[in-house]
């Protein structure tokens, strides 16, 4: 067999395309596998600058199920992924996750925790009364609740990708510093993949794991994809009161979120509609003190004295169709396989979303039945509702 051939080859190396590469040599010993990853020390890579929030609290029940193995997952993740008894560590922390409710938002909230606990997962609904009895300097008279995930919480992003990737090389997976530049195609079918080094690949299956970038590698294979490479940022803050455990990561109406970190501080970030579409990374201190700043000190007045100590920016790979993943089979190029779209909630649903690609490849029947992410409903324009994107 040709050293350029491989039974699949993957488009991007981060947390996605490392957690397909995993799952398909978990699956199947001896497929040969490459991933190409252009930027192997992956400096922006969206899984690296990402706050690793891991969540089951959202209203669609696809998102549900694939959160709810991700927390499954990653309990035990440092064990499955050693390499020779070398764990990796990825800190993960079940601090939960608290969605502050107001009045408008209550009749959601209240349905999406029916679906939630129906689905089998832990969320609690706290009353202003007791959230602030959990953290005293929390002031929760704005709202009439919150909804708390008490297995929810947040880990190390670059831990877990480490893990994937070590553990999908010491299986069998070749990992590239190479970007792709062309897919090739035999009628419509998939070839392979050509090198920006002037190399070429060959594969008739290939990957589009390429997060933000995933619009660009579509155009390579000859359609669109709604994709958009969107800017957001992220503030590391000292408050001067510190408390007396860790927060959880919590949700304000408004988009506002914030959560402990350690050495003290507190991360703080906002999605936000005019965020920067394009790949410019930008950060400006100002988009704290002018705008999240306000928001935060109503929810905890002792903010009202911070020091910005850092921050840094990132890419969401937003789908501006629903903003849920484009997971499957793309029809009309036999062999053309997409992993895009997640919006924010990538990571944690890495495992879900690598396994269930992992098993159309395969041809095996997927675990989860997560037929409604198939990207045949971009070409229909039949949205997902999904109200807890953050």
């Amino acid at each position: 067999m040709k050293t350029n051939h491989f039974d699949v080859l993957i488009i991007g190396g981060a947390v996605m395309g490392s957690s397909v590469a995993y799952h398909l040599l978990a699956a199947e010993t001896g497929l040969k596998v490459g991933v190409l990853e252009r930027d192997p020390t992956y400096t922006r890579s969206s899984t690296s600058l990402s706050l690793g929030g891991v969540r089951i609290q959202f209203s669609l029940k696809e998102n549900i199920l694939m959160s709810l193995y991700g927390q499954e997952f990653f309990s035990r993740f440092e064990e499955d992924m050693a390499v020779e008894g070398e764990r990796p560590s990825i800190d993960y922390r079940r601090a939960g996750y608290l969605f502050l409710i107001d009045q408008p938002g209550r009749a959601a909230a209240e349905q999406g925790l029916a679906l939630q606990k129906g689905l089998g997962g832990e969320v609690e609904w706290w009353t202003p009364e007791k959230i602030q009895r959990e953290f005293p300097l929390f002031r929760a008279d704005g709202f009439v609740g919150g909804t708390f995930g008490p297995k929810d919480g947040y880990l190390d992003p670059y831990g877990v990708l480490m893990g994937f990737r070590k553990k999908a090389i010491s299986l069998g997976a070749r990992y590239f510093p190479e970007e792709a530049v062309e897919v090739k195609k035999s009628g419509r079918k998939v070839a392979g993949v050509g090198l920006a080094s002037g190399g070429v690949l060959n594969s008739e299956i290939v990957v589009n794991a390429a997060g933000p970038w995933g619009a660009e590698v579509a155009r390579m294979a000859g359609f669109e994809l709604p994709l958009s490479p969107v800017n957001r940022q992220v503030f590391a803050v000292k408050p001067e009161k510190s408390f007396d455990r860790p927060l959880p990561l919590v949700i304000a109406p408004s988009g506002l979120y914030f959560r402990s970190e350690t050495g003290g501080l507190l991360l703080v970030g906002k999605s936000m509609e005019e965020d920067e579409t394009g790949f410019g990374f930008r950060w400006e201190w100002k988009r704290f003190t002018e705008e999240l700043w306000p928001e935060l000190v109503p929810i905890v007045p002792a903010f009202e004295k911070l020091k910005l100590v850092r921050g840094w920016a990132g890419l969401y790979e937003v789908n501006r169709l629903d903003r849920n993943a484009i997971l499957g089979a793309w029809p009309g190029l036999d062999g053309f396989f997409l992993i895009n779209g997640f919006s924010g909630h990538g990571l944690q649903q890495a495992p879900a979303a690598g396994r269930h690609l992992a098993e159309l490849i395969l041809k095996k029947t997927p675990t989860l039945d997560l037929a409604c992410f198939s990207p045949r409903r971009i070409l229909e324009n039949r949205p997902l509702g999904e109200g807890a994107v953050v």
